[in-house]
């Protein structure tokens, strides 16, 4: 489907049952007849397999003290330890306007456990949910096994990628029973104003209607961590992440075939378009993805994989020597594919 003639093509809803991981996994398959060049992965957002990301030693000597503790061997409640739960209340509202209460915080095993307890929760018969294009898929995975029915909300390039809020009005109606709103953005790396969050609520309010977590011992080390890391820990990490965008945003100028039309503001990720039409034997985004794959050991999400047709999502948060590498490997591929003239 075209939105508005502004060349994104937004994949069908068959890439649902597509998971990152499961591509990713393939991808890297790709990778092992090449054994002369070490594999560069720019698709996973894992940003802890390089050195630079790694976490605190807060981190790490918290979570041993309290296995070794043997005090949190047992299982914990539902909604996780209270003390862990508090202390996330207490140090989400530095941020708030207003005090958040302990019984404002549920523990999950991650994001994806957290996206499958909201989704169960808001299940019900005939109910939907309003899903960003493009956005994370885990959402339509975990929506199709509650049997819930998802309707694409597109995002606006020419905006910044924000909400069509048009779109959304259009879509919902008395079943829906949610609105997802990834900020910042997942691929896209763009972050809303406040301004356009507002009117999101304000389009989407009128319908709404309104299970085990982590290991015990990991959330009891929550509040040494809290307290204990330095916030020059986190300035860091984010002074890290702005060098590795604009890196990886200057590499890509570089490439004819490749076009960054809206430069990440938050998240580790860019979006990106690919001009098929400068490319030789190259039919799509996934036919990019594992040629790259195979040819310069580099790995690249097909932007498929989170509903836009022929775009590529690359994940920045590596080391920037890896990061410059692997950019300069895809403009070499590009150009060993480039069609004459």
């Amino acid at each position: 489907m075209e939105n508005g003639g502004n060349g994104v093509n937004y994949e069908s809803k068959e890439t649902s049952t597509m998971t990152i991981k499961g591509i990713l996994s393939l991808l890297m398959q790709s990778t092992v007849e090449n054994k002369n060049k070490r594999v560069i992965s720019l698709g996973l957002g894992d940003p802890t397999l390089f050195s630079c990301f790694q976490t605190t030693s807060v981190s790490e000597e918290a979570v041993a003290d309290t296995l070794f503790s043997h005090k949190f061997h047992g299982y914990a409640p539902t909604a996780g330890l209270p003390q862990t739960r508090q202390k996330i209340a207490e140090y989400l509202s530095r941020d708030l306007p207003y005090e958040l209460s302990s019984h404002d915080v549920f523990i999950t095993c991650g994001c994806t456990q957290a996206i499958d307890v909201s989704v169960a929760i808001l299940a019900r018969g005939g109910a939907n949910i309003l899903l960003p294009r493009p956005g994370f898929p885990i959402y339509e995975l975990c929506a199709a096994f509650r049997q819930v029915e998802v309707r694409h909300y597109d995002l606006l390039l020419e905006k910044g990628w924000e909400v069509d809020l048009d779109s959304v009005k259009a879509l919902a109606d008395h079943n829906t029973v949610a609105l997802v709103v990834i900020n910042p953005g997942n691929p896209c790396g763009n972050v809303y104003s406040y301004n356009h969050l507002e009117k999101v609520v304000e389009r989407i309010t009128k319908y709404f209607d309104l299970l085990g977590g982590p290991a015990t011992f990991i959330q009891a080390a929550v509040p040494r961590i809290l307290n204990q890391t330095e916030e020059s820990f986190f300035k860091k990490t984010i002074d890290d992440l702005r060098l590795n965008s604009d890196i990886c945003f200057k590499e890509i100028e570089e490439i004819p075939c490749m076009f960054c039309p809206h430069k990440p503001e938050g998240s580790m990720t860019m979006i990106v378009k690919l001009n098929l039409l400068l490319l030789e034997d190259i039919t799509d985004d996934i036919d990019f993805c594992f040629k790259l794959a195979k040819e310069e050991s580099v790995i690249i999400l097909p932007g498929t994989a989170v509903g836009l047709k022929d775009w590529l999502r690359i994940t920045f948060a590596a080391d920037p020597s890896a990061l410059v590498e692997g950019l300069k490997r895809v403009k070499v591929f590009c150009q060993r594919h480039a069609k004459n003239g």
